[in-house]
């Protein structure tokens, strides 16, 4: 029986980001054709949507995102455009602005949440028991504890 090759961390690193670069292509694809905004709206979006009265400090939210602040201000610049948030002047620190989800984002990340967690099941956990997708969650939660 031939011997299995010894896999390193780099090969688990590697196969990690070009999986999740095929899904998060595929799962943007999807958002787009079906709701009209990107992943990278999705999860701003999703993030103001579980924030306490949907609303987040500027610099909270660029902190969370995978984007420098000038990025994530751009990007809020361009949804807040097109009527998913708007931003307020913050209430406890008048330098600082908190974005905030509008009615119609609310309504378009109802649509794009039912659609995306359709995406994820069909994409991600169909191939994946039950097993495997605990193992794939206590793995990445144990690399992201490791890492602050």
């Amino acid at each position: 029986m031939p011997e299995k090759k010894k896999i390193t961390a780099i090969d688990s690193w590697g196969q990690a980001l070009t999986t999740v670069s095929r899904l998060l292509r595929k799962f943007d694809t999807t958002l787009q054709e079906s709701v009209g905004i990107s992943a990278v709206w999705y999860d701003v979006l999703l993030r103001l949507s579980y924030a306490p009265n949907r609303r987040m400090r500027m610099q909270n939210l660029s902190e969370s995102l995978i984007l420098t602040r000038s990025g994530a201000t751009r990007l809020v610049d361009r949804i807040e455009k097109a009527g998913l948030i708007c931003r307020e002047a913050a209430a406890e620190d008048r330098r600082g602005y908190d974005a905030i989800l509008t009615d119609e984002g609310r309504a378009v990340m109802r649509r794009a949440k039912k659609i995306h967690g359709d995406d994820i099941l069909a994409s991600f956990g169909s191939h994946l028991d039950s097993d495997e997708q605990r193992l794939v969650y206590e793995l990445m939660r144990k690399v992201a504890d490791g890492n602050g």
